[in-house]
């Protein structure tokens, strides 16, 4: 994080002599980034934080994708994980590559032990579940819909509390413990807000932010743990794409005191503020963290676009440099079709995506949206993992088959006065474009009968005419027939 915070006990200077109660000096350590020059935070021990012994490793942690030479449409259903291991042992990676790995947790029972994650930065989205998140740096309490940010190397404990399902939410049964979406890094960059978010000058959040430092929560006490066990504690280590094990003589959380800008914190996506616009706003006004080589936006409940005439959800587009994961959270997103909750769509670069078939009309008439969803864009191409097929809903990619515009196939709508029996006709006529005059300005329609004034063809919509101008302003003359079949340059 950018802002400076400190806990706990701290001596006047750094490097200088500090002593414990009984006279023995704590033990300094400078947890630090980027080779000393990125964000550092300095910390004081009861124990050396080096007197560790019990090494050995456990398992594997690299991740192997599949269908590297497919690209589709994705639809994966996260709801029929079932609970296994613990918060560490029970991630499903879906899908990842060199630079970030997606998984969902569903875990059955609590941590025995302690965890670094030694080879990046972890993002964790709360779905379902609350509790505290013990670290070297403090405690954390989290709950629904916080995004639990933990930095590469800051070890820490999940501590789940009772879960109660309620009206709506999955069973003890299917969720026993808690549900959470979880990204991590795997080029070992940082996961932080974004800088356009910050000044320059001083780290500062910045007005047109749609968060700032008053929503993150910071580290707490309790923070230092003087305990002692001759049975030690097991710390786990991810490294090397490995799960390595090792032990303390100590309790881990020893730290009397720190300070610094690298911590781990909390921030609730219902304290992001969406920044809305009169026309649709493109998805980067949803960012809230980035990472190299990706970003994690969150879409939150917010009032629609407040154009008479405009198109509430989001339109065709190709981010040709960027693939996109979805996770759903809660709420009707408005653009999708046989979206539930715990879905994740993966949207290729190289394919474009948009609205599904008949949700353009069913959206105009909406002033508010309730969608509740966390995306991840990639600048590489994502792949999947085995699990990932096993969840995977092959039927997605034909969902955009269909008739887009219901009304006109049903008559209730009509394009220059023609009315949907006569599609194939409509259909194998040639298109033409009407830049400032003529047709509405979003329409595209085959040549047909002029439009305008106050008849059948012409009605007014909002004060305006159906052609989409003010009335009394000249409009475009009629293409001679004879270049009917031409598009307007």
């Amino acid at each position: 994080m950018p802002h400076y915070c400190r806990l706990g006990e701290l001596p006047q200077k750094r490097h200088v002599q500090f002593r414990r109660p009984d006279g023995v000096l704590y033990s300094e350590e400078v947890f630090g980034t980027e080779g000393f020059v990125g964000p550092t935070t300095t910390m004081y021990h009861i124990n050396p934080p080096t007197q560790v012994y019990g090494w050995k490793t456990l398992y594997s942690t690299k991740v192997e994708y599949v269908e590297a030479d497919v690209m589709r449409m994705r639809h994966v259903k996260s709801a029929p994980v079932k609970p296994h291991g613990d918060v560490i042992s029970g991630r499903v990676v879906l899908f990842g590559n060199s630079d970030v790995e997606m998984a969902v947790i569903n875990p059955a029972q609590q941590m025995a032990y302690h965890y670094k994650n030694g080879q990046g930065d972890e993002c964790y989205f709360v779905h379902y579940g609350s509790g505290i998140c013990y670290t070297m740096l403090g405690a954390l309490r989290f709950g629904p819909r916080d995004y639990v940010v933990i930095p590469k190397g800051v070890i820490y404990k999940f501590v789940f509390d009772k879960r109660e399902a309620k009206e709506g939410e999955p069973s003890l049964a299917q969720v026993p413990i808690a549900k959470l979406l979880l990204i991590e890094t795997a080029n070992g960059s940082h996961i932080g807000p974004p800088p356009r978010y910050v000044s320059k000058a001083t780290g500062q959040f910045l007005e047109h932010a749609p968060f700032c430092e008053r929503d993150i929560r910071t580290p707490e006490m309790p923070m230092t743990f003087n305990e002692h066990s001759e049975k030690g504690y097991e710390v786990r280590v991810k490294a090397r794409d490995r799960m390595h094990s090792y032990v303390f003589h100590y309790h881990p959380l020893d730290v009397v005191g720190w300070d610094g800008c690298y911590y781990p914190f909390c921030f609730n996506i219902n304290d992001f503020a969406p920044i809305t616009g009169k026309l649709h706003m493109p998805p980067p006004i949803h960012q809230t963290f980035e990472a190299h080589n990706f970003v994690i936006c969150s879409f939150c409940p917010r009032m629609l676009d407040w154009h008479p005439q405009a198109i509430k959800v989001p339109y065709n587009h190709s981010n040709i440099d960027s693939d996109e994961v979805l996770y759903y959270v809660e709420g009707n997103f408005g653009s999708r079709k046989g979206i539930e909750v715990g879905s994740l769509t993966l949207h290729p670069q190289g394919i474009p995506h948009g609205p599904h078939p008949g949700t353009i009309e069913a959206s105009l008439g909406a002033t508010y949206t309730g969608e509740l969803a966390v995306m991840c864009d990639t600048f590489k191409p994502l792949f999947p993992t085995k699990a990932a097929l096993q969840l995977d809903d092959e039927k997605y990619p034909a969902s955009w088959q269909g008739e887009h515009f219901p009304r006109l196939v049903s008559g209730e709508m009509k394009l220059n006065g023609v009315a949907a029996e006569k599609a194939p006709a409509l259909q194998a006529a040639a298109m033409f474009e009407h830049p400032g005059g003529g047709l509405a300005a979003n329409t595209w329609a085959p040549n047909g009968p002029a439009t305008g004034g106050n008849g059948p063809n012409g009605a007014k919509r909002n004060g305006h005419a159906a052609n989409g101008h003010a009335r009394g302003v000249k409009t475009a003359k009629k293409a001679p027939a004879a270049k009917a079949t031409k598009r307007r340059r």
